[in-house]
């Protein structure tokens, strides 16, 4: 029998490097690409990605906002729903709850007796104080426009005010880590070496929303949803208003 001659040396080392080859390829193939699926938008610098973000909460018709507010003014709990002519939701402060409602120029607030019979005094209200609260007690109030309260808090419901005061990111901005935020895939920018300037999340599926605001210097943290979700918003029937008949009780901490 007639042995084969042996194969060539070239032919015998170009087969492990032929299946290191093969191998690699199926490795890379089997492993997670982080930019599958998504809007792209990760591939993108962390500037491209802040200004993507900030275009398309500029393009949006609505947005829910929730979450907290600190501010020189106190501490806000807030969770409102906004667009370009009104809102509706509520506000928590230190001290008190009340809900907002904007038609337009039309601002209305409700608030329970407690929030009405006592109003910026410190001392125990009086019988007459807490027979008026008891008529005001879940009834919307109309705050007059030359009232000093009602730019404050028309100030919570204006849907651009609210974004253009929030979404900045200060200091030179880096891309972080990847995350969810209410089920949706995001990615972090960073504002400063250690996030001091906040961390904005920018969702990675469908239009990049600002969808998580960590404001820098523990300033609080807003959450942003049902963007461009459409929501009814009137004002209330003549039966649900009361005048209050004098300056609005102060809302600040």
């Amino acid at each position: 029998m007639t042995a084969l001659p042996p194969a060539p040396r070239a032919r015998r080392a170009a087969l492990p490097v032929a299946l290191c080859v093969a191998l690699a390829a199926v490795l890379t193939a089997c492993g997670e690409d982080p930019d599958e699926g998504t809007n792209g938008v990760g591939k993108l610098s962390a500037s491209d990605i802040e200004s993507r973000a900030k275009a398309a909460a500029d393009g949006a018709a609505a947005v829910r906002l929730a979450g907290n507010l600190v501010s020189k003014g106190g501490t806000y709990k807030l969770n409102m729903r906004l667009n370009g002519t009104g809102a509706v939701g509520s506000v928590v402060t230190r001290t008190t709850t009340f809900e907002l409602l904007r038609v337009g120029d039309a601002l209305y607030l409700k608030a329970d007796a407690g929030f009405w019979s006592h109003g910026e005094s410190t001392a125990e209200p009086t019988e007459s104080d807490t027979e008026a609260a008891d008529k005001l007690d879940d009834k919307y109030v109309k705050v007059p426009q030359d009232d000093p309260s009602y730019k404050q808090l028309r100030g919570f419901t204006e849907m651009n005010t609210l974004l253009d005061g929030l979404l900045d990111v200060h200091g030179e901005v880096s891309k972080g880590e990847r995350d969810r935020i209410g089920g949706i895939r995001t990615i972090k920018v960073v504002g400063g070496a250690q996030g001091e300037g906040g961390t904005l999340d920018v969702a990675l599926e469908g239009t990049p929303y600002p969808l998580q605001l960590a404001r820098g210097g523990g300033a609080g943290v807003v959450v942003l949803s049902d963007w461009n979700q459409d929501f009814p918003l009137a004002a209330p029937s003549k039966g649900e208003i009361v005048d209050y008949g004098r300056q609005l009780p102060r809302t600040s901490d």
